[in-house]
């Protein structure tokens, strides 16, 4: 039996839950069951280069940038530095100026949490094609399950029997830091995440910003880490699927790309590291005992920062933003033993490509 077969077989017995009401179970169907993970054997091309515009520059000109707020029953600045969860404004409803003014916000604050979504989750697919093409491209992931139909839409899916998430089960953590596909040519800006489904205590993410990270270290140091470039790679993870895992489809031939390790944001001018454990795979011009030094030193760094971290509980009803290009994030698998269903989508716009924090500095190509 191949790999879609056998994923088609369990997405159709996923769609059902299995309830006991006193001595007889009874079977309720799955309320999102046209966003299970689906794994269709279509190939891709490669991605080609496009011309990105931030939709946070025209909020710029805006005379009120926040006024998409304005309505909001409680804003809350989950820390100095890193996140706003609000309360009271629908995303549903918002016109294309006030999601300009979102994408400039969560540009600022790199992560925004928004509760009582409702009304956006239950819109459905294309839906959320429409919303995520106003901030970018979006990406089609090489690996990942996604609705039939919609390989726009990335998805995240572990319960009692199933996982189809990158995810390593031979390691003391479950916390992997990163920035969603950071090897494209040109990795993700605005990004949209909620769950369908989750679990009754557990599954949170873990959001850090690179911004923060960066400033910590000494200027003499991040002088020299703006004059350097790091190799991201996809390898890994399509080989992992390739392996016969996640789903065992890979419909884009992975790529590696060089990116600053220190990027500027085109919108607010802001630098930040851009280097993460699950994608970052060496420094270029570096030897290779250097290289790991410096990218161990750099990932320790990351992880061990609670200071400049944030963590997102999930709700019910939660929409999560944040900035591909100026945070890092990990889930937080720690529900296993609960036998619970942990069900999520994201919307990938593309952006432009890492524009280096040192003028002038040449980005090689591999």
């Amino acid at each position: 039996m191949s790999a879609v077969e056998t994923v088609t077989k369990v997405s159709q017995t996923l769609s059902t839950l299995n309830l006991r009401g006193g001595d007889q179970e009874q079977t309720a169907p799955y309320c999102y069951a046209n966003l299970l993970p689906h794994f269709s054997s279509e190939q891709y091309p490669p991605l080609t280069p496009f011309k990105h515009e931030d939709p946070g520059f025209r909020a710029l000109k805006h005379t009120d940038p926040r006024a998409f707020l304005k309505n909001a029953t409680n804003v809350v600045e989950l820390t100095p530095n890193l996140g706003t969860e609000v309360h009271g404004v629908n995303l549903a409803t918002l016109d294309s100026e006030g999601r300009d003014q979102l994408a400039l916000e969560v540009a600022k604050r790199g992560l925004m949490v928004f509760r009582g979504q409702h009304e956006f989750i239950d819109r459905g697919p294309d839906s959320y094609l429409e919303w995520g093409q106003h901030f970018g491209r979006l990406h089609i992931h090489p690996t990942s399950g996604h609705p039939k139909d919609y390989p726009q839409i990335h998805l995240v899916y572990k319960d009692a029997k199933s996982s189809y998430n990158f995810e390593r089960d031979d390691s003391i953590t479950s916390t992997v830091w990163h920035s969603d596909v950071s090897y494209e040519l040109q990795p993700p800006g605005l990004t949209t995440f909620f769950l369908l489904s989750q679990p009754t205590t557990g599954g949170d993410t873990l959001f850090t910003s690179q911004i923060s990270t960066l400033k910590k270290l000494s200027p003499s140091f991040v002088a020299f880490l703006r004059t350097l470039s790091a190799v991201h790679s996809g390898v890994e993870q399509a080989q992992f699927s390739r392996s016969g895992k996640r789903g065992g489809i890979v419909r884009r031939e992975p790529v590696e790309h060089v990116h600053p390790l220190v990027r500027r944001h085109p919108v607010t001018g802001e630098e930040a590291l851009y280097v993460n454990r699950q994608f970052t795979t060496r420094i270029v011009g570096l030897k290779r005992e250097e290289s790991e030094t410096i990218l161990k030193f750099l990932y320790d760094h990351i992880d061990k920062s609670a200071d400049l971290q944030a963590r997102v509980k999930w709700q019910p009803g939660t929409v999560v933003l944040w900035d591909n290009r100026v945070t890092a994030h990990s889930a937080i698998v720690d529900y296993g033993k609960s036998n619970e269903r942990r069900h999520g989508a994201r919307i990938t716009p593309q952006a432009e490509r890492p524009i280096p924090a040192l003028e002038g500095l040449e980005v090689p190509s591999l």
